[in-house]
């Protein structure tokens, strides 16, 4: 028989809190999770794997859909690596969008910073830009 962890061990061994580990079994990310007959989880490897592969998926910024996915993925021998890529090329142009609008979000307030005397005057470009209408 293998061996079997409580929740406080598998998520030490994971990475995941307690809390988390909880939270992707709801989500169906474990499967079914043996129980003791007094209702206690108990975890093997394979789930300690399973949450450390998740774990590494959120170190990356997938989401949980993402996530999903990629653990069933990761789970079947019948996929094929177009499908994991497909899924990395996608959340890897996300991030790019999100850099961009990052990087925009940067120059516009140090234009502002720039802009603003930051003395005792009530003038203020920055205030004056955040209460001004704007395109989105």
């Amino acid at each position: 028989m293998t061996a079997r962890l409580n929740i406080g061990e598998a998520a030490r061994q994971s990475g995941v809190s307690a809390k988390m580990l909880r939270h992707y079994e709801t989500l169906g990310l474990l499967g079914n999770v043996a129980r003791t007959d007094s209702g206690y989880r108990q975890y093997s490897a394979a789930d300690v794997h399973t949450l450390q592969f998740i774990r590494r998926s959120r170190d990356l910024g997938f989401s949980m859909a993402e996530i999903a996915e990629l653990v069933g993925l990761w789970q079947s021998r019948r996929r094929s690596s177009a499908s994991v890529k497909r899924i990395a090329e996608k959340h890897l142009a996300d991030l790019d969008a999100r850099i961009e609008s990052m990087q925009a979000m940067r120059r516009t307030l140090g234009h502002l910073i720039h802009c603003c005397h930051g003395d005792d005057r009530p003038e203020c470009p920055i205030l004056d830009d955040l209460a001004g209408p704007h395109a989105h």
